[in-house]
């Protein structure tokens, strides 16, 4: 890199539960894993929902304007709930790109070695435990647990 030292460690932090902002972090994240980059990932808040079983495939797009005009001009009439119809366009758009859906997204990451964790406070407030949470959370912690953990990291704020 030109002038400035490369990236040897990330903290992705993810603190919303809509598709494209989860995408950009996992996309993020696995891209430092591959590219042999230590990688913290900490899911706060509403982010929590990219990592518990119940929720993280079941993800919709917070902004279907901002898709829609994207997208070419559409013959038909507008669907009734625009949210799921966007959600199910930028899904089947991620599938033809050959993303993986988040749960695999998360596996790959793990495998390639990056640390997952949930926020210990929004756990708490959610009243959500280690079990709700997908077999690649690494565990649930403070934010000042994951500080430590960043040490000397960029943060990345999603």
């Amino acid at each position: 890199m030109s002038n400035q030292e490369a990236v040897k460690k990330i903290a992705i932090i993810i603190s919303k539960n809509t598709l494209e902002d989860v995408y950009a972090g996992l996309v993020m994240a696995n891209g430092a894993v591959m590219d042999g980059i230590e990688t913290i990932m900490f899911f706060t808040f509403f982010g929590l929902d990219a990592i518990t079983k119940k929720t993280m495939n079941d993800l919709k797009v917070g902004s279907p304007e901002s898709f829609m005009a994207k997208m070419p001009p559409m013959d038909a009439p507008m669907p009734e709930n625009i949210t799921d119809f966007v959600t199910d366009k930028m899904k089947e758009q991620f599938e033809s790109m050959d993303f993986p859906p988040v749960d695999e997204f998360m596996e790959m990451i793990s495998a390639g070695g990056g640390k997952i964790y949930a926020c210990k406070l929004a756990a708490d407030m959610f009243h959500l435990t280690k079990e709700d949470f997908c077999d690649e959370v690494n565990g649930i912690i403070s934010v000042g647990e994951m500080y430590e953990m960043a040490g000397g990291a960029q943060m990345v704020f999603i």
